[in-house]
């Protein structure tokens, strides 16, 4: 007769699903970093931006490297 044993390190699908939450999550928390360096940079004249060196142009970029660059 054939019988099946349990492997419990196999599959958890609870720990899974808690990294896909934290995935997630972490996610979010870049976007949110990225989002509001590149709002408040925008928000910046280009006076100020000059006194910082930067140009308009390199405000997507600098904010890029702020939120997934670490």
């Amino acid at each position: 007769m054939a019988h099946i044993t349990a492997n419990a390190g196999s599959f958890r699908p609870v720990a899974y699903l808690m990294g896909w939450v934290e995935s997630v999550a972490d996610s979010m928390s870049r976007y949110r970093v990225y989002k509001r360096t590149h709002d408040e940079l925008s928000s910046l004249s280009s006076r100020e931006l000059e006194d910082l060196g930067i140009s308009r142009s390199m405000i997507t970029r600098l904010a890029y490297e702020a939120a997934y660059e670490n």
